[in-house]
């Protein structure tokens, strides 16, 4: 069975109405002690007191089409891309045939606070890399729900690419502050023309390194969602960031690796390691 078979399987399951749940559940099966007494679960949130005492008594509790039918459909159509690798063939043909996925993310923009820090400051993915040559770089970001100029869309200064070079980047002085590592490009031309990317559930971009890109402000009461993955060829090399612009980033991100796993030691760890960890090889000639 292929994995597109087995996700068709799985979904019909999850779709089916011979799921148990907590009005229609076998007497047999399941156990009903009555106890008023909650250990596994906590007072104040979504369930009612008979699901907490489902729940309670039986371990379980199956909460029916949490998820609307038309978001799985969404969700399982891009999953099946994924497993068949469709995205990776526009990533061939940019990159090159050794694909390695090198930075994945499902990106949850939140609703701006007020303070306008929903914001993504214009910069250049390749801040962030330490490898290089650039055109072998590539980026795949994918809407999973319509992205307007209201909820934070992209937006991108065409052909700033082709300069050919990082510029430096620093954090913006922003009132109401900015997310760490939000790095911004210090110096580029504030006329350059500006396209705003919008996007309907499913559409992607792909975009070069280089790109000067950023985001605005989401000013909707939702969470703005999509998907991005990173992609280099195996033909990269690593490059000693110490002494560039991209040191003082660097630092940043082995601090925060260093802080989240209680190492103290900071020989232990160095920035290239931690991209060589993240890396993934996707495809390559020998598939």
């Amino acid at each position: 069975m292929t994995m597109t078979d087995r996700l068709k399987t799985v979904f019909g399951h999850l779709q089916s109405e011979t799921h148990v749940h907590t009005q229609r559940s076998s007497a047999s099966s399941l156990v009903h002690t009555g106890s008023p007494r909650f250990r596994y679960t906590r007072p104040g949130g979504f369930l009612t007191e008979s699901q907490r005492q489902f729940y309670e008594d039986n371990g379980f509790l199956v909460i029916k089409r949490l998820v609307p039918h038309q978001k799985l459909d969404m969700y399982r159509d891009r999953f099946e891309k994924i497993c068949r690798k469709e995205v990776v063939d526009y990533v061939k043909a940019i990159i090159g045939d050794e694909v390695n996925a090198i930075h994945t993310m499902l990106i949850n923009k939140p609703p701006d606070p007020g303070k306008k820090t929903s914001r993504h400051p214009l910069h250049q993915d390749l801040h962030y890399f330490p490898f290089r040559p650039a055109d072998k770089i590539c980026c795949s970001w994918t809407a999973m729900e319509v992205v307007n100029r209201e909820n934070g869309c992209l937006v991108v200064l065409p052909g700033s690419h082709k300069g050919g070079k990082l510029l430096q980047h620093e954090y913006p002085q922003w009132e109401g502050g900015v997310h760490i590592l939000y790095h911004g490009v210090r110096d580029f031309d504030p006329t350059h023309p500006r396209s705003h990317l919008l996007m309907d559930p499913g559409d992607t971009v792909f975009f070069h390194p280089l790109l000067i890109h950023g985001s605005g402000m989401n000013r909707t009461k939702g969470f703005r969602k999509s998907i991005s993955c990173h992609y280099a060829s195996s033909d990269c090399e690593y490059i000693n960031v110490r002494g560039s612009e991209q040191e003082k980033m660097a630092d940043e991100i082995v601090n925060m690796v260093l802080k989240k796993h209680k190492i103290i030691d900071r020989s232990k760890i160095t920035f290239e390691d931690i991209w060589r960890y993240k890396l993934k090889p996707v495809r390559g000639t020998k598939d």
